[in-house]
């Protein structure tokens, strides 16, 4: 399957690439605007790969692809909190399967029902958020809440590493919604909280604690109707250098007082001046998701998975369902017609493999509840059991 990956000489991009360029059931196309780093790319991972000068934003896109013989376009190239859906429309004009990286709450959330008919009228599959959110997230609180008969809470915090590689067009992202107020489903109603304001510790199996606030990401409105949450779901972000994660705040504050209406300009400063921070940081990251309810025989339950990855490979986990995903198609095995976010269609076990691949160490943990006090057990390091 002839695959092009867009923004493919990008941070996550290059990733997927370098995955993807040694199977040998699909051809690589390496493609963005610019055609010597496209080229370079190609060139250093062999095995056939070949770049492309190609503009996600052009008119004749869809004619591009057809021209190149495209299966499947990966799209990279975001922040995605701004774009429409030209890319995927082009894709299915082209008669090529589409997956992205998405994290952007309304680009995923609106995906299916903008998409599904185009989709489904091309025969072929559509996946939004194939990333860390809602991919990975939701196949941990399926593995987690297998068999029980209610959830009450889904609370998830990404703690990325202070070293790891960031980029300028990401943080003008998030700031993009710092200190705006999100819809969040709270004490069974939904209410609104602003975005990166209210810090709070949050506690991990192999990371010192941090202070983690409210990020807008696709789970917050997907995760209440698909797991009937009763209480709540929550998702932070934890920034490794505590003064970061109070600057934000600060951004936050200043933005509902009225006193900052665009924080996004700072991007840049900001992700120039964190650089300055990174002696005060680690290359090790992870992430956490917690979820409380009934289980199957009625009783109160309390579980965690935890994710520590360390040597600055965080990155690599919001590429893993794209790449787990074009593996499958390229070897022809079925995905569903249309379009969709990208929930139910891995398992926390097709991840494992990759987890591995980067040295990542996982653990389950059952925490004891007041009126469950057996209810304790730990995972052995490097599982996800």
């Amino acid at each position: 399957m002839k695959t092009l990956v867009l923004g493919g000489y990008g941070n996550f991009g290059a990733r997927i690439c370098r995955a993807l360029s040694t199977d040998p059931t699909l051809q690589l196309l390496v493609g963005g605007r610019d055609r010597k780093r496209a080229n370079a790319l190609a060139a250093e991972l062999g095995h056939g790969a070949q770049g492309v000068a190609i503009d996600h934003s052009a008119p004749d896109l869809a004619q591009t692809l057809r021209q190149l013989g495209v299966g499947l376009l990966i799209h990279t190239a975001g922040p995605f909190q701004q774009q429409n859906y030209g890319v995927a429309e082009a894709a299915a004009a082209a008669g090529a399967h589409y997956i992205d990286l998405a994290d952007g709450r309304r680009f995923v959330c609106d995906f299916s029902p903008a998409l599904h008919a185009t989709f489904a009228a091309a025969d072929r599959c559509a996946i939004s958020g194939a990333s860390t959110v809602p991919a990975l997230s939701s196949a941990v609180v399926e593995h987690l809440c297998a068999g029980w008969q209610r959830v009450d809470s889904i609370d998830t915090c990404i703690a990325p590493a202070q070293t790891a590689p960031r980029g300028k067009a990401t943080l003008a992202a998030v700031l993009n919604y710092c200190g705006e107020a999100l819809q969040v489903w709270h004490e069974g109603r939904w209410q609104a909280q602003r975005g990166w304001a209210s810090p709070q510790r949050v506690h991990f199996a192999r990371l010192r604690p941090r202070l983690g606030a409210l990020c807008d990401i696709p789970d917050l409105e997907l995760f209440p109707t698909r797991y009937a949450v009763h209480q709540r779901v929550m998702f932070r972000a934890a920034l490794e250098v505590g003064f970061a994660q109070r600057a934000f705040a600060v951004l936050a504050a200043l933005r509902s007082w009225g006193v900052m209406a665009r924080p996004a300009r700072l991007a840049g400063l900001l992700n120039t001046s964190a650089r300055a921070l990174d002696f005060l940081g680690t290359p090790l990251g992870g992430m956490v998701l917690r979820v409380e309810g009934l289980d199957g025989a009625g009783r109160a339950a309390r579980r965690a998975w935890h994710i520590a990855a360390d040597h600055d490979h965080g990155p690599e986990i919001p590429c893993m369902a794209a790449v787990l995903l074009a593996r499958r198609l390229a070897r022809g095995a079925p995905l569903p017609v249309g379009a969709s976010a990208c929930m139910g269609l891995l398992t926390l076990a097709d991840f494992e493999p990759e987890f591995a691949r980067w040295g990542m160490v996982t653990d389950v943990v059952n925490d004891a509840l007041p009126d469950a006090p057996n209810n304790s057990a730990s995972a052995a390091p490097g599982t996800s059991t």
